[in-house]
């Protein structure tokens, strides 16, 4: 259930979702609320199932069971013009920024107003311009090619690419990965300051040591129900030492916000889910 608190339907919704690959579970029963115009995270390890869970809300992967909803609709199954449509209110902020090459960086923060919307090549890039002194970066910057960027640089690039069209719901991709840490801290702070401006919602996912850097956003967490360890204690074993450090830890269906002074926690946190994500 979600927090008493909030008061409003979630802006996305995930209820019993699962997702294999072949024999190999992914996502085993996933239930999810992102509330509208908050950031929701997504902390864990590698190949846990994070980046499957954001591509069955895009679309991108059809989960085999379970119910999406965005604003109360299910978008489980949507195609074609649906799915168009669903896409337009989407945003995203790639993991290595995924910029086009052979394109000139204001070409590729419009690449979705002229590609996906048909906007004129004029009036796109007077918007590439906006979003890419909104992230800090001066109009000759929009002549360059990637190529002649920092990391940084192509991160800013890359999220000004991501509100371009005033998304309502921006998903971002470890966003950090890969820069030094004074560099990560910007380019977050970045992130707060253009959902908030927006007014988006935003989900983001990380790995587990990414968490600090986020402390301080109005973000909400789950830790992981440990269904291992429970069904040691159903069996009269004794818990180990993981599920000490976690028995004050709500189930997977409750959700309870962080409060901001937290600085680290052991063990992973996910965001409302059942079984291993």
């Amino acid at each position: 259930m979600t927090d008493p608190a909030s008061s409003t339907a979630p802006k996305i919704r995930l209820r019993g979702v699962r997702k294999s690959f072949g024999a190999k579970p992914v996502l085993q029963g996933i239930d999810l609320d992102v509330p509208a115009g908050e950031s929701t995270v997504v902390i864990g390890g590698s190949g846990s199932g994070k980046s499957v869970t954001i591509k069955c809300i895009l679309g991108l992967i059809r989960a085999d069971a379970g119910r999406i909803e965005v604003d109360g609709t299910d978008v489980t199954g949507a195609g074609g013009a649906q799915r168009d449509a669903l896409l337009r209110r989407f945003g995203m902020l790639f993991q290595g920024s995924a910029l086009f090459d052979s394109l000139p960086v204001w070409q590729n923060v419009a690449f979705g107003l002229i590609q996906g919307r048909g906007m004129k090549r004029d009036e796109a890039r007077a918007i590439a311009i906006e979003k890419l002194a909104a992230v800090g970066l001066g109009a000759d910057v929009g002549e360059l090619s990637p190529a002649e960027l920092s990391g940084g640089m192509q991160k800013r690039v890359a999220l000004a690419r991501a509100i371009a069209a005033n998304p309502e719901i921006i998903f971002f991709d470890e966003p950090t990965t890969g820069l030094d840490p004074i560099m990560a801290d910007v380019i977050n702070d970045l992130i707060k300051q253009c959902v908030r401006d927006l007014g988006a919602t935003a989900l983001s996912r990380h790995l587990e040591n990414s968490m600090i850097a986020f402390v301080g956003q109005d973000c909400r967490f789950l830790k992981p129900v440990l269904a291992g360890a429970r069904q040691e204690k159903q069996r009269g074993q004794e818990p180990d030492d993981q599920e000490r450090r976690h028995r004050d830890v709500p189930t997977a269906q409750s959700i309870e916000r962080l409060p901001q002074d937290v600085r680290a926690t052991e063990g992973p946190l996910w965001a409302n889910h059942h079984g291993p994500l």
